[in-house]
């Protein structure tokens, strides 16, 4: 056997084929699925209102929170997203309508109109809510500097709905997540003065941490002007390709930086959750065996399974 023959037969060996991205890739999704079936998460003991930051753009933070509510929502649970971005993304990715004359998160922050009485049933996933957003909401952040309690507006509206919900005897809505827009707008305010607990989705290339520490500087300030409850509860690395040395470096890093708030959990970087969209659909009902799908609802499971701050 020549040298050439004795490299070919090394690198088609079973442990050289164990120790390929794509091998790991397969087993990790393999057990995913086997610890994921017929699955049903623990009901927190009151609401958990998430919202979805990252001032960053295209990092991941409308797909993570229609991806993380929609896994939510199957493992058994009560799910609404608020969609507080006026480019209503979410409201199209959960198949919503949210055209003008819909009425949406815009009646509700400018005219006080109940979120119980815009608020939509996903199609095929039950348990899971939207309150849509519409072109309307773009003129929302003027409209609510002249309007009393201005960044309270999304948190009085959601207490209302718990307690509507309480008292009318209706299921108790387990979470609340907000998408909200790529900036430190009156929008984002609102959300973050609603929430409880902030998820930052990461992009895991080389950028990522430039911007995160701005961010965290405004939820300080918001924690200490606005909403002394607001905790940054979860970091989650989205786009993560584990062929390259890169992500493995961006991923140390934030994992060294947030050793508690970061998910064991990552998101793969998936054309299946870029195109579900498209679709009306999240990645979960898109392609639900896919990379991403199992990996929205790992991360889903880990961030039910933590202890609510």
């Amino acid at each position: 056997m020549d040298v050439a023959e004795k490299r070919d037969d090394s690198s088609t060996s079973p442990g050289a084929m164990e120790d390929t991205p794509l091998m790991r890739e397969l087993t990790r999704d393999h057990a995913r699925r086997r610890q994921l079936e017929g699955l049903d998460f623990e009901a927190p003991q009151r609401t958990r209102i998430i919202t979805v930051a990252n001032q960053k753009g295209g990092v991941g933070k409308t797909s993570s929170a229609v991806n993380i509510a929609a896994a939510l929502a199957m493992g058994g649970l009560q799910v609404l997203v608020i969609d507080a971005d006026p480019q209503g993304n979410a409201s199209t990715a959960l198949s919503i309508e949210h055209h003008a004359e819909v009425p949406g998160m815009y009646e509700v922050l400018v005219d006080s109109t109940p979120i119980a009485e815009i608020m939509q049933e996903v199609p095929d996933m039950p348990g899971l809510l939207c309150a849509p957003a519409t072109i309307n909401l773009s003129g929302a952040e003027i409209e609510l500097v002249s309007l009393v309690a201005r960044e309270n507006r999304l948190k009085n509206a959601i207490t209302e709905l718990l307690e509507q919900c309480e008292h009318e005897g209706l299921p108790r809505l387990d979470y609340v997540i907000v998408d909200c827009p790529p900036s430190l707008g009156l929008l984002t305010v609102n959300a973050l003065v609603a929430a409880r607990e902030v998820l930052i989705p990461i992009q895991a290339e080389y950028y990522a941490l430039e911007g995160l520490s701005l961010l965290l500087n405004n939820i300080e300030l918001i924690r200490r002007h606005l909403n002394p409850d607001l905790v940054v509860s979860t970091i989650m690395l989205t786009m993560y390709d584990a062929r390259t040395r890169l992500a493995a470096q961006v991923a140390q890093d934030v994992r060294d930086h947030f050793p508690e708030q970061t998910l064991e959990t990552t998101i793969p970087r998936s054309v299946r959750i870029s195109e579900a969209p498209s679709y009306g659909q999240t990645v979960l009902t898109y392609d639900p065996s896919s990379s991403g799908a199992l990996a929205y609802r790992a991360a889903a499971h880990e961030l039910n399974s933590r202890t609510a701050p």
